[in-house]
């Protein structure tokens, strides 16, 4: 039993340690697509709350140079697979409204 409570809090300390990461990651998005992806009231789309699956499909064709980009092909150039991924979890944890 102390092996299962072990594990669990082992996996709830990495879940917490990567979205960390995504957090910090995503910070220098924060310019253009708001805290927490909230938006900026720009054209930019919000982020916050979009299915992690198509936030990471979307920062892959920006990579790959699939999607059309004034910016984000150079910017998502800089990101491993991995870190594209803990944006995307980051983003999609956040909530899709923005609270007053």
């Amino acid at each position: 039993m102390k092996l299962l409570a072990f594990l669990m809090l082992c996996a709830a300390a990495a879940a917490s340690h990567a979205a960390g990461n995504g957090q910090r990651l995503y910070a220098s998005c924060a310019a253009c697509h708001g805290t927490a992806g909230a938006g900026s009231g720009g054209v930019l789309p919000r982020l916050a709350g979009q299915p992690k699956d198509a936030l990471a499909d979307s920062m892959r064709a920006f990579k790959a140079g699939t999607r059309d980009a004034t910016i984000m092909q150079q910017i998502a150039k800089g990101y491993s697979d991995e870190q594209i991924e803990l944006i995307a979890a980051y983003l999609a944890a956040q909530p899709a409204e923005r609270r007053k």
